[in-house]
């Protein structure tokens, strides 16, 4: 317990220290990004606050995890670093949707065929358990991407990735310290120590946003995280075994995750791009209630601590039937807040770069923009 005190400690301190130095930074090379009519931040704000993250989560992992005694967090790390660069030049020169898809899957190789995060099992659901390995093999890419882009989609108010992130690593890192997966705990906790110490300084009105180098990041390890945890969860012979371990692992990411697979399938299913910009995201359709953004954050984290509530308390009936009632619940909610939204709203969707068709999202602000945007 000292070693996961220590490590949450020393991911805050360091990321606390070090995201001032990134706003002085970016207010002295005047590196902002630009409100526009596509984004609900009303003032210029910086979004390198991923920078302040990282640096908190990987030096604080560094110091506590015994490499020799896990030999694949070596090609975790190597992973976030791609994730972490490819985030990072994003938010300085937006990229495109092809190459960061690119890049996203060069990072979910590495963990899949280096660090051995992959999805060996079905675990009984729809009653399927071992796959094919090409099946294996493709469900795995899937499924790290997509859990990559939620976080990086669901980025689009102040206080909302950041604390939905900090509740993910919060519980997996409780569960792996439950079963003596100690550097996996360790792992969790540097991540969620590093995020408390962004939300000071994200809450509303933010100074400074994280970016997609963040973003991203944090969906990488909640990858690692779902994946270990689903494939350890279901073993009989660990100190907590759980029974659905697929559905409980859903209901932790349920809210990022369904909202980006919900949102892709609509714009599909109207013969868009999956990238294109729209007001369907779940912290709009709740703005759009007038909910300030604090109270989005709140209703967002509260739903998916019920949603984990639930599916461990039923997790007795299995993983399929656990996540039907889940699946249903959750998109009788998602339509609910659709199809009564307020008509004729303004909201659009803010600061999710994979869905950006600007040429950057940091732009210099000279004297006159900055004069203009304080008017």
């Amino acid at each position: 317990m000292l070693d996961i005190l220590l490590t949450a400690s020393v991911a805050f301190i360091i990321s606390f220290l070090a995201i001032p130095v990134v706003l002085q930074i970016a207010e002295q090379k005047r590196l902002y990004d630009i409100p526009d009519e596509r984004k609900v931040h009303t003032q210029a704000v910086a979004s390198l606050g991923g920078v302040g993250i990282f640096g908190g989560f990987l030096l604080a992992s560094l110091l506590s995890i015994q490499g020799y005694l896990n030999p694949e967090f070596q090609y975790f790390f190597a992973a976030a670093l791609v994730i972490f660069f490819l985030g990072l030049k994003d938010d300085l020169v937006v990229l495109s949707a092809s190459k960061k898809i690119v890049g996203q899957i060069i990072a979910a190789s590495i963990l899949i065929h280096l660090g051995g995060i992959r999805i060996n099992s079905m675990h009984g659901l729809f009653g399927f358990d071992q796959l094919p390995e090409a099946f294996e093999l493709a469900l795995s890419y899937f499924t790290i991407i997509v859990i990559i882009n939620s976080f990086n989609l669901i980025d689009g108010i102040d206080g909302l990735a950041g604390s939905l992130g900090v509740l993910t690593m919060v519980v997996f890192g409780t569960y792996f310290f439950a079963i003596g997966f100690q550097a996996y705990a360790l792992l969790a906790f540097a991540l969620a120590g590093s995020l408390v110490a962004f939300l000071i300084f994200n809450h509303p009105p933010a100074k400074i946003f994280m970016g997609d180098s963040g973003s991203l990041m944090i969906g990488l390890i909640n990858a690692i995280m779902v994946i270990k945890f689903i494939n350890v969860a279901s073993d009989p012979s660990i100190a907590v075994p759980l029974a659905s371990s697929v559905a409980i692992g859903v209901a932790i990411l349920i809210i990022p995750l369904l909202d980006t697979l919900r949102v892709f399938a609509i714009r599909i299913f109207n013969g868009r791009s999956p990238f294109t910009p729209d007001r369907n995201h779940i912290h709009h359709l709740l703005l759009s209630r007038g909910l300030s953004h604090a109270g989005v954050t709140l209703t967002c984290v509260s739903a998916n601590i019920a949603f984990i509530v639930l599916a461990y308390t039923c997790r007795s009936l299995g993983s399929t039937y656990l996540l039907l009632i889940m699946l249903s619940l959750a998109f009788a909610i998602f339509g609910l807040l659709y199809y009564t939204r307020r008509s004729g709203s303004t909201l659009v969707v803010a600061r999710n770069s994979t869905e950006s068709k600007s040429t950057s999202k940091v732009v210099t602000l000279n004297t006159e923009t900055a004069a203009a945007d304080h008017n």
